[in-house]
């Protein structure tokens, strides 16, 4: 039961990773990328290559969680989940406290259970 919880939590970081690569790849000048980051139509069209990068390395982890779910294992997952929470925590403290809750609290939840389950005998 504790795995399946942390692969579906896994599941759902690589999905609003996924999410986040479309809006910096793809929305991030449109108005809903704009909305969900708050800037203004002239940062936003002067970091849109920045933001596409950045969106780039979101895809990357949210590539390497499905590889953990599809077969790389649990020792994938916790790789890329740490990789996430790195990422949270450093845009916590350097950009908005909210990509904490938004970003690594999710992945540190999975991790959790994961590790967890890893532990316990099956």
């Amino acid at each position: 039961m504790l795995m399946t919880t942390a692969f579906v939590l896994s599941a759902l970081v690589a999905l609003l990773h996924l999410y986040f690569l479309v809006l910096e790849m793809f929305l991030w000048d449109k108005p809903a990328g704009r909305k969900v980051f708050k800037t203004t139509p002239e940062f936003a069209t002067a970091s849109k290559v920045l933001a596409a990068n950045q969106g780039l390395y979101n895809g990357f982890l949210a590539a390497g969680l499905v590889w953990g779910l599809l077969g790389g294992g649990a020792a994938v997952l916790v790789f890329f989940l740490g990789c996430v929470i790195v990422a949270g925590v450093f845009g916590a403290a350097t950009v908005n406290k909210r990509i904490f809750f938004v970003q690594a609290l999710p992945a540190l939840l999975a991790l959790a259970l994961l590790l967890l389950a890893w532990q316990l005998p099956v």
